[in-house]
C-alpha cells in the first residue's frame, strides 16, 4: 500500500468566508448578494456570498462586471483584522484534534488525523466534529473533504459546498479523478487546462492515458505531478508551520498614473503592508519584485535579489524605487502597482550582501 493510502487527511474550507463573516455580523446582509471589496470602477471583488454567486459573481472579478451581473449587489469594505481573528479561532479548534495542521490561507487548511488527539479511528467522524465545533463557536459553516491524500481531500471539500462533507476512500480515488475535467483539478489553472485541451486531454482519464515522458515534454517538471494525480497518487505530507513562499501587496488605481511623484506616493502603502508582515512574522525575503500593469493591461515585473535577508524597511523602499526607475520614461499610464517579497526565510543578522538584478 502506498504511504499516501495510509494517511487520513481532512481539507477544511470555510464557505464564502469573508462574505459569511459580514453576513453574520450584520443581520441586514443575510440572504442578500454581498461582495467584499471596492465598489469603485477599478475595484475588485475579494469574496462573494453564495447569493451573489448565483448571478455569476466571483472573487477576483472586476467590480464593474460584478455590478452588471448583479445590479442589487451590496459591497462591503473588507475587515481583515476581523477575518484574521476568526481564522485564529478556527485554527484553535483544529488543534483540539491534531497538531498536524497546514494552513493554506485564512479560510482553509489541511489536517492529518491519522493519529489524532481524540483517538478517533474515523476521519469522517473527526471531520463532522470539527465542522460542528466551528459552527457552534463561530456561527459559520465549513466544508470538509476526507481522503487518503491532500489532492483528493481538496477535491472532496469542493464537491458538496456549502456546509458539505464528502469522503473519497482509497478504492474510489482513481475512478473519482478520471471523471473530472482537467480544469477541475486543484493546481491546474485555466491556461494549463486550455493547453491540455489542445493536446486532446479533457478529463482525468485522458490525462491518465498519457505517458510521464509526454507530460514532462509538454509541461516541464510539473509533468511528474500531473502523471501522479491522474492516478490519484499524492505522497505530499501535511506540513505544519509551512512558511509562505512570498508575501505581497498591490493596488489598482482609480485613474492611470503617469508621473514619478504620484507613483512613489502610491508605492508607500504597499511597502508599508509588506514590511508590516515582515515585522509581525519575523520572516525576511531576499528577492524584491515590482509588478506593473499598464493602461493596455500588459504586465511586467522587475526584481532584485539580496544575498541575505532584507535588513530593514529603508532598504526595501530604496530597492523598490530603483526598480520603478528602471521602467522610466513611461510610454503609457500605469493602472496597477504591486510589491512582493519572495525567497522568504527566518530573520537572521543581516549583512550587506551584493545585489543581483533579475529582469
Amino acid at each position: 500500500m502506498e504511504q499516501s493510502e495510509q494517511r487520513k487527511i481532512i481539507h477544511i474550507d470555510m464557505d464564502a468566508f469573508y462574505a459569511s463573516v459580514e453576513q453574520r455580523d450584520n443581520p441586514q446582509l443575510q440572504g442578500k448578494p454581498v461582495a467584499v471589496g471596492g465598489s469603485r470602477q477599478r475595484g475588485v471583488v475579494a469574496a462573494a456570498s453564495y447569493e451573489a454567486r448565483q448571478f455569476g459573481v466571483r472573487s477576483a472579478m472586476a467590480s464593474s462586471i460584478a455590478i452588471r451581473k448583479c445590479p442589487d449587489l451590496i459591497f462591503v469594505k473588507p475587515r481583515f483584522e476581523v477575518y484574521k481573528a476568526v481564522s485564529s479561532q478556527i485554527r484553535t479548534i483544529f488543534s483540539h484534534y491534531t497538531p498536524l495542521i497546514e494552513p493554506l490561507s485564512l479560510d482553509e487548511a489541511y489536517l492529518d488525523v491519522t493519529a489524532n488527539l481524540t483517538d478517533s479511528p474515523s476521519a469522517t467522524h473527526t471531520a463532522q466534529a470539527i465542522k460542528a465545533e466551528i459552527k457552534q463557536q463561530t456561527h459559520l459553516t465549513a466544508s470538509a473533504g476526507v481522503s487518503y491524500n491532500k489532492f483528493l481531500a481538496k477535491l472532496a471539500s469542493d464537491y458538496r459546498k456549502p456546509d458539505g462533507l464528502y469522503v473519497i476512500k482509497p478504492h474510489q480515488g482513481p475512478a473519482f479523478v478520471e471523471s473530472l475535467e482537467v480544469g477541475q483539478f486543484h493546481g491546474i489553472g485555466r491556461v494549463t487546462a486550455e493547453r491540455m485541451n489542445q493536446l486532446g486531454i479533457f478529463t482525468g482519464l485522458d490525462l491518465r492515458r498519457q505517458t510521464e515522458a509526454f507530460l514532462i515534454h509538454h509541461f516541464g517538471k510539473v509533468g511528474h505531478h500531473y502523471y501522479s494525480i491522474a492516478r490519484a497518487i499524492d505522497n505530499r505530507p501535511v506540513t505544519p508551520n509551512r512558511i509562505r513562499k512570498s508575501v505581497g501587496s498591490e493596488t489598482t488605481f482609480e485613474q492611470d498614473l503617469l508621473h514619478l511623484p504620484d507613483l512613489i506616493n502610491a508605492l508607500h502603502p504597499l511597502i508599508d503592508s509588506v514590511w508590516a508582515y515582515c515585522e509581525r512574522s519575523g520572516i525576511r525575503g531576499r528577492t524584491i519584485t515590482l509588478k506593473v500593469k499598464y493602461t493596455d493591461f500588459t504586465q511586467i515585473t522587475r526584481s532584485k535579489s539580496l544575498v541575505s535577508g532584507l535588513p530593514d524597511k529603508t532598504t526595501l523602499e530604496r530597492i523598490v524605487i530603483e526598480l520603478l526607475e528602471l521602467i522610466l520614461p513611461l510610454s503609457q499610464g500605469i493602472r496597477l502597482l504591486g510589491v512582493s517579497l519572495s525567497s522568504l526565510q527566518e530573520k537572521t543578522t543581516a549583512s550587506n550582501g551584493q545585489l543581483t538584478l533579475d529582469l
